[in-house]
């Protein structure tokens, strides 16, 4: 997994944008101006959101991810290194909160995902 898979992912989501909004070389992924990914500066793995505190503390145990440097705690980073699949699918779950969070109305705006 690298920086070069993540956004090759995350440029075919529906309105999908990459932006840099604390300069310096950040990849940070946004769906309806909400961030669902995001590479940092230290180019050393990718942070998700996950469905909630509890989700992301279990996948941190397991040994998926990490507590995700200065992110709430319902997000966690994945290291380089992480199984494409996993990587895939835990991109497509950021992706999907974030969608559903958005107005109704933003969100109708957007085309449908295409299922996994």
């Amino acid at each position: 997994m690298s920086r070069e898979t993540v956004n090759s992912i995350c440029k075919n989501l529906p309105g999908a944008e990459v932006s840099d909004p604390w300069g310096g070389g950040h990849d940070a992924w946004k769906v309806g101006g909400k961030m669902f990914a995001c590479i940092g500066t230290a180019n050393d793995g990718v942070s998700v959101k996950t469905p909630d505190i509890e989700t992301a503390q279990m996948l941190i145990d397991a040994g998926v991810g990490e507590k995700a440097p200065y992110f709430h705690r319902s997000w966690i980073r994945l290291p380089w290194g992480t199984d494409e699949d996993e990587l895939r699918h835990r991109l497509f779950t950021s992706y999907d909160i974030v969608r559903g969070a958005l107005t109704k109305k933003l969100q109708a705006t957007l085309p449908p995902r295409d299922p996994d």
